[in-house]
This record gives C-alpha cells, structure tokens and sequence, in this order.
C-alpha cells in the first residue's frame, strides 16, 4: 500500500486495549497506551527511558521527549490509564531510572527495535480484524492528533502536538484540505 496509514478509530482503540487487558499484556498495553498519548514517531518510542516518564517510582502527567528526527523538543500528556499500564509495567519488570522503558529480549540490542516494534502493532491490528496491510506504528502517532483535530478543529494545537515547525505540514499529515 501507499500513501499514509490511517489513524485508528475509537472503537478500534478500545478493543485493542480490551484485548491486551484480556490477555494480561502488560508490556504491550503500556506500549500500546504511550504510542497513543505521546504522538511519538517509533524510533524515539522505543529509546524511551525509564526516566523520560517515571520520576521517584510515580509516572509524570506529562512528558517532554527531543525528538530524533527534528531535533526539537515535544511534550505530552500521559492519561491516567496510560500512567497506570507504564506504572504496572516498571514495576513488573523492576526497571531502572536510566534503563529502558521497552528493553530487548536481545542482549545484543538496548531496546526493542522499530521493526520488532512494527511486528507488534501488526498483531495488534490483526487481532481486532483490521489489515494489517493497511495500518502501521505511524497510524499510531496519527491517532490521537486525528481525534483532537476531530473534536476541536484546531489546527494549531494539532501542529503544537506533533511538533510540526509548519502549519502545512500538518494540514498534509492530518489528509485535510
């Protein structure tokens, strides 16, 4: 397929989670509920850090990550759920500060890696009766900026968000005329 991937509906967010709950998934709950809150391009959500979400053992409200690809710094807001799957998850794991929020079963990789990464959302997809042909970790970061654009109309704070420099870039990425 291409072009871009299509955000995920909110029903379609739901089950996902339904179905990680379900299935006590707690890694893939908490990774599932960080790609959605931060808006993060995969590669900078797989180097997160223990320390980029959690400080003293207690999950921030809100986060700010310099993206790799611009360069420039982002901020957003972990939801309570979000908070409560991140915090489940360190604490199963017994991670450290400095360690990786999603380290590899690998020893010779830090973190999972943007492709074992895309196999998951795939699976995710998959596993509610979507293609996953058709979506991608992209669709992810799309999502919850596709909703607030929805709800609100607000380009601007759509473009704060992502971390966009340009206001066209958003109109492109969003797929609004």
């Amino acid at each position: 397929m291409v072009g871009q991937k299509p955000p995920l509906k909110p029903k379609e967010v739901w089950s996902i989670r339904a179905l990680l709950q379900l299935n006590e998934k707690v890694r893939d709950l908490a990774l599932f509920n960080l790609a959605i809150d931060s808006k993060l391009r995969s590669c900078d959500l797989v180097a997160l850090r223990v320390s980029d979400v959690a400080v003293a053992g207690s999950v921030r409200e809100r986060a700010v990550i310099v993206q790799q690809k611009t360069g420039r710094p982002v901020q957003f807001e972990l939801t309570e759920q979000t908070r409560d799957s991140v915090q489940t998850w360190i604490k199963l794991q017994s991670l450290e500060a400095m360690g990786y929020l999603f380290p590899s079963r690998l020893r010779q990789r830090p973190h999972l890696s943007t492709r074992q990464y895309a196999r998951i959302v795939n699976q995710w997809v998959a596993s509610i009766g979507l293609d996953p042909h058709k979506y991608g970790t992209h669709s992810l970061r799309r999502t919850k900026a596709a909703h607030i654009y929805r709800k609100t109309g607000n380009l601007r704070a759509v473009q704060l968000l992502l971390g966009h420099t340009k206001l066209e870039s958003t109109i492109r990425y969003l797929g609004i005329e």
